[in-house]
């Protein structure tokens, strides 16, 4: 395929999200260790509070968490003061070895992490990441995932850019490092509102997942132990929420992103562009290399 009219023009990047979208299904790592660093201050989170602002760097996030009215004015009780300047810092602190542990129980690959980038190498399409994780809690991640056999061809990280999400610096610097251009070439895939707007922001192609991601927030567990109406009620939902953060295509899983990338693929050959505009059209199989 090297040298054919869809090798010069179609798919030659994907920028994958981490937590919730490559490892980690249902995005545990962090909400768990978020939800145990507030209770240590005897303030209480549950999961899907500690899930709210998810994809952002981690002390933007706490940020984001201590701003939120019901949590600050818990806050308030528990502590006897407002929420201050170096309070979320303080909290990264406290949040940073959990994570380290976490990020090790949660690390295995999410179903067809393997089988879809081992696809894409095949045609010689380059695999980039971002993160809402700082670099050294990334090492430990990359390291479980390298035992796993995933190792991406670049990891920007939001210690490596002036800011992260959800402005594009880190799909950027991933176009960089993996030496693609234009941003229009580049799939941007992830499971948050955050990641979406990250890759919208860049110019790039998104794909919103639902099933694996913190927008469900379930184990595979407890999503087979559901009737099949509240499951399908739960990717509606999760679906209806990255679709209005812009994504131009939503699907379950890495897993099942293969049809997804080949109807990009077939819009690329028709000289397409990406654009903020949802796309709502049905996704069938295309006649690609995918």
């Amino acid at each position: 395929m090297k040298g054919s009219k869809q090798a010069e023009s179609g798919i030659a990047g994907v920028i994958f999200d981490w937590a919730g979208t490559m490892v980690d299904f249902g995005c545990f790592a962090p909400t768990v260790s978020i939800v145990e660093v507030f209770a240590r201050r005897g303030v209480i989170l549950t999961l899907t509070e500690a899930r709210g602002p998810m994809g952002l760097e981690k002390r933007e996030h706490l940020r984001r968490l201590l701003a939120d009215p019901g949590i600050s004015a818990r806050w308030r009780e528990a502590t006897g003061a407002e929420p201050a300047h170096g309070d979320p810092e303080s909290l990264y602190e406290d949040l940073e070895p959990h994570l380290l542990e976490a990020a090790r129980r949660h690390a295995a690959l999410i179903p067809g992490t393997r089988e879809l980038t081992d696809e894409l190498r095949t045609w010689g399409i380059k695999i980039g990441s971002t993160t809402g994780y700082l670099r050294p809690l990334m090492d430990v991640l990359l390291s479980e995932a390298a035992r796993q056999g995933f190792s991406p061809d670049a990891v920007v990280c939001p210690s490596d850019v002036p800011v992260g999400r959800p402005l594009p610096w880190m799909c950027f610097l991933n176009a960089m490092k993996l030496d693609v251009y234009p941003p229009r070439r580049i799939v941007k895939i992830g499971d948050t509102p955050i990641d979406i707007q990250e890759g919208l922001n860049a110019g790039m192609w998104t794909i919103g997942v639902t099933l694996s991601g913190n927008e469900i927030g379930l184990s595979e567990t407890e999503l087979d132990a559901l009737k099949p109406d509240e499951r399908s009620a739960l990717v509606r939902e999760a679906e209806r929420r990255l679709r209005s953060a812009g994504a131009h295509y939503v699907t379950e899983s890495v897993g099942t992103c293969r049809a997804v990338l080949a109807r990009i693929e077939e819009r690329l050959m028709r000289g397409e562009h990406p654009s903020p505009e949802r796309v709502h059209e049905p996704v069938q199989n295309a006649a690609t290399r995918f």
